[in-house]
């Protein structure tokens, strides 16, 4: 898990912290793709016949946006304390059924063709879990799969996790001759003792020598670091953000680390002196990593993304944009636009199940078209995450909604200074970023 995290209620990235505090991002915010499992008791019709029932006539006149794939390979050495991710710790003997596991996600991928035929992929993101368990054989044949049953755009972002945890120096750039073209580091510390207080895998050490080598092996990656730790001073994260930075890396994501429901720090929260720190200490950890990266050249272009130039990730942004993604592995799920409305779809989530379904053409266990009420708070619970905001022929184009379905929130998050806007474009500001989900909340249907 890192980069790209998990979900809350509706889309791959939470953008909703504790009403009327600060936004930094929570510490496990895209996992595009995963979403809590809503079991529904009737089977999920086949794709043709969703794709015969959703191209029906409706009232909304949607254009749909470019189209990204999420892979999700579900298993990690150790489940995290902090971790609500969809994310399943491989405790049997022997290696992990990448064959078995392979099949199932290609029957699930050929199942969910009629639903996206004719469309291009701008971008491939592998996530879990930690998806650099499995071999580069395994990424190798996956990619070649995948290629052969979908149109990719030519110059395709294809990210990969990976744990520091599960690192040999030769096996990134096998990963890169298998076709991966971006790394994602789940880093999260360089302080020994914060990332045993974490759960994590690796040391300090191995942190070091897998960044180094994914500067070898890639001509892009990202670093995921998190702050607010337990315990965690704001000198031991300036410490941390200084030694991220002395790395280079040309995209650093940023998390907060929050409390989440059905986790084991939710259960046993750090206490006494590994207690999290309070609001404020946060609050200036937030605001040394803002201006540090700045200072190194690294732009805030989301509330939990920074890059350098030429470096932002393009799958993250199709999500913040409102594109589609179609999700498939265990706890898998997507957005898909037809021309009269929007779709989201959830996988099944336990591993051992999802193989079994997926092998006999049922891997999606809830399909449901989005309410037009809830469209306007669904777009902006992702573009006002971004410090460009959005086009408001993008909001039209991707909700099939008129203008005037949100223009009393416009005017309200104006009003507060939340906002900044002219006739072309709405974006969040510094006020507004900082109250992100305070401005968010505006555009909920009952806000009026």
């Amino acid at each position: 898990m890192g980069e790209d995290a998990g979900v809350t209620m509706t889309d791959p990235t939470d953008a909703c912290p504790t009403p009327g505090t600060r936004a930094s991002a929570k510490a496990d915010t895209p996992r595009p793709g995963t979403a809590p499992l809503r079991i529904e008791p009737a089977p999920v019709p086949a794709a043709a016949e969703l794709a015969a029932l959703y191209l029906r006539p409706g009232a909304l006149q949607v254009t749909p946006p470019p189209l990204a794939l999420y892979i999700h390979l579900p298993w990690c050495l150790r489940k995290c304390p902090y971790c609500d991710f969809n994310s399943h710790e491989w405790r049997a003997a022997g290696d992990l059924p990448e064959g078995r596991y392979l099949e199932a996600l290609i029957a699930d991928l050929e199942a969910a063709l009629p639903l996206v035929w004719g469309r291009k992929v701008i971008s491939v993101f592998i996530g879990g879990g930690t998806p650099s368990l499995f071999s580069p054989e395994a990424i190798d044949r996956l990619l070649a799969d995948v290629r052969a049953r979908l149109p990719l755009e030519a110059g395709c972002e294809i990210t990969l996790e990976a744990n520091p945890g599960t690192f040999e120096r030769e096996r990134f750039a096998a990963f890169r001759a298998a076709g991966i073209t971006r790394l994602s580091i789940g880093v999260q510390s360089f302080d020994d003792a914060k990332l045993q207080a974490l759960g994590r895998v690796h040391d300090r050490a191995q942190a070091l020598a897998a960044a180094e080598e994914a500067a070898r092996a890639f001509d892009t990656w990202n670093l995921d670091l998190m702050y607010a730790l337990p315990g965690q001073t704001l000198a031991q994260l300036q410490a941390d953000l200084r030694q991220a930075l002395a790395l280079q890396p040309p995209h650093l994501s940023v998390y907060h680390l929050t409390l989440e429901p059905n986790t084991r720090f939710a259960a046993q929260p750090p206490s006494g002196e590994q207690a999290l720190p309070d609001d404020d200490t946060a609050y200036a950890m937030l605001d040394a990593i803002t201006e540090a990266t700045a200072a190194a050249g690294m732009s805030r272009y989301e509330v939990s993304a920074y890059a350098r130039p030429g470096h932002r990730c393009q799958h993250n942004l199709n999500y913040w944009q409102f594109g589609d993604y179609l999700g498939i592995g265990a706890g898998a799920h997507g957005k898909l636009s037809f021309p009269h409305r929007v779709v989201r779809q959830t996988r099944w989530r336990e591993p051992g199940m999802y193989i079994e379904r997926a092998r006999a053409g049922q891997a999606v266990s809830a399909s449901e078209e989005v309410a037009r009420e809830a469209l306007p708070f669904e777009f902006m619970l992702n573009a006002l995450r971004l410090a460009e905001g959005f086009a408001l022929d993008d909001y039209r184009a991707r909700t099939g909604l008129p203008l005037s379905s949100i223009e009393g929130a416009l005017q309200r998050a104006e009003a507060q200074g939340l906002i900044g806007r002219d006739f072309q474009r709405v974006w969040p500001t510094t006020r507004g970023f900082d109250f992100l989900s305070n401005l968010q909340e505006l555009f909920l249907p009952d806000a009026g």
